[in-house]
């Protein structure tokens, strides 16, 4: 009971959450640049030493994701090399690099390597939710690793708005220093102690889990944490969860917990663990559905949508209010997570965010309400949208997987992510063209309906268990299926 009232605790890891969180904010900082800095390029006005072309144009909106889609498998390879808090810092560097190159060059190849580079650092964001989701209590680790999410839309709101008041040095000023803002603060913070015992260092894990826990280094509470961090280690639990908990095998890890971690390879791992194997299913099938669901095109359109249903507004004050909506959204979805679940949350809004689909699809069709009910409409399904089906599956890859596999399946989950975004958007014009704009959003319904059903059919509830006991629920669920 001590451990969840103790405000202390929940107080430095929600600053160290803020902190780690950071890095999705830079992310966002680097996709919002692009759209409000376009005009600049293309005019003769630029910064650079000519007009950019529109396939250069083109390519300074899309890098970021190839950037992105290559950095992510090096979040597997240093994750559990080099640990949560270096990895995480060392990602924060191509963001440095990146502004400073652009802050100090005329030359578009440059500029538009700088946004390349930057991706690496998106690719970083799989270390984010395993580090959060390590250093925090079960009772509030839905709502600390959906911040992940609201750090992206924070960054996003920022940097519209820096774009709306200051030139383009002082933008890029603001962000380079930021960016390094980033690096500075993850300094003051303690490393995973699920990575420090992972690396046979007990002392540092458990100083980590008192820094966390607010606790003296002796007491009861360290020992607690440092024993079910070994429990989620041991050799023989894989065994015991698919001997449908035997209760010797349980009382016999208890008492005699074993005294080195694994030592197979993680992918060795995940193909022997059944319930690693469930996990991972279960995290891409959300992870590549949601995006599927059209919240990623809708924002490309959003634009000249604004345009039709609110013309006396400003493009980028149409950003920024999307930017709010967005964000808005992901607060209120970091306090009822870990009230109502990852299941409920899932269902609810996937739904949801079909019939929002079919309302847009049926209003760009046949045009049957007012202009401003399109943007209505817009802010409503991404408000819903970025309530649960957006933040989910980030919360899922967080938490779902044991320690030995976390630093794979949330970088094999952020591929997913990307190649899910390449090939929806590359899917959209074609079917826009073969069907038009308004019956491919009844596509998106459709979509949105299955992931609601797959959700409340198959999805096991997570909310506020440990790892170990998460296992339990996709080995049963396999059994069930079986």
């Amino acid at each position: 009971m001590g451990e969840k009232t103790k405000r202390s605790a929940i107080l430095v890891q929600t600053l160290a959450t803020m902190s780690i969180a950071y890095l999705t904010g830079l992310t966002g900082f680097i996709y919002a640049w692009p759209s409000y800095t376009i005009e600049i390029f293309t005019t003769n006005k630029t910064v650079l030493e000519a007009e950019m072309s529109s396939t250069e144009i083109s390519l300074l909106g899309s890098l970021t994701n190839i950037g992105g889609l290559m950095g992510t498998p090096l979040c597997a390879l240093l994750i559990d090399r080099i640990g949560r808090k270096y990895s995480a810092m060392l990602f924060g560097l191509p963001y440095v690099i990146s502004w400073l190159i652009i802050l100090l060059t005329k030359s578009i190849n440059l500029v538009l390597f700088s946004i390349w580079f930057a991706g690496f650092g998106a690719g970083g964001q799989a270390i984010t939710s395993v580090y959060i989701s390590e250093i925090s209590q079960d009772s509030i680790r839905g709502a600390l690793t959906s911040s992940t999410v609201s750090g992206f839309f924070i960054g996003l709101l920022f940097s519209y708005f820096l774009g709306g008041q200051l030139t383009y040095h002082q933008v890029v000023y603001v962000h380079l220093a930021m960016s390094v803002l980033y690096i500075l603060l993850l300094m003051l913070i303690k490393d995973s102690p699920v990575f420090l015992v992972l690396k046979g260092r007990e002392q540092e894990a458990a100083e980590s889990i008192a820094f966390y826990r607010r606790v003296k280094v002796n007491s009861k509470l360290v020992e607690v944490e440092l024993r079910k961090i070994k429990m989620q280690l041991d050799p023989r639990l894989d065994k015991i969860l698919q001997a449908d908990e035997d209760p010797t095998s349980a009382k016999e890890l208890l008492e005699k917990p074993a005294t080195e971690p694994r030592k197979e390879s993680s992918w060795k791992f995940l193909i022997s663990s059944e319930s690693s194997k469930g996990a991972l299913f279960a995290v891409i099938f959300c992870m590549g559905i949601s995006i599927l669901m059209g919240a990623i095109v809708l924002q490309v359109y959003a634009e000249p949508l604004f345009k039709e249903a609110v013309p006396t507004m400003h493009p980028n004050l149409c950003s920024i209010l999307l930017a709010v909506d967005y964000l808005a959204a992901a607060l209120v979805c970091a306090s009822v997570i870990d009230r109502f679940g990852r299941k409920s949350l899932m269902t609810v809004t996937a739904i949801a965010s079909g019939v929002f689909n079919i309302l847009l699809g049926s209003q760009l069709h046949f045009h049957w309400a007012p202009h401003w009910f399109t943007a209505f409409v817009i802010y409503a399904y991404s408000f819903v949208f970025n309530l649960g089906v957006a933040v989910v599956p980030f919360v899922l890859t967080a938490e779902v997987f044991l320690p030995e596999v976390r630093g794979l399946c949330s970088s094999l989950s952020m591929v997913c992510m990307w190649v899910m975004n390449f090939v929806t958007l590359i899917i959209f014009n074609p079917l826009v063209d073969y069907v038009g704009l308004g019956p491919t959003f009844y596509f998106f319904a459709i979509i949105c309906f299955v992931g609601g059903i797959y959700s409340q059919l198959w999805l096991p509830e997570t909310k506020g268990l440990s790892v170990d006991a998460i296992q339990r629920l996709f080995i049963k669920k396999k059994k069930q299926d079986s």
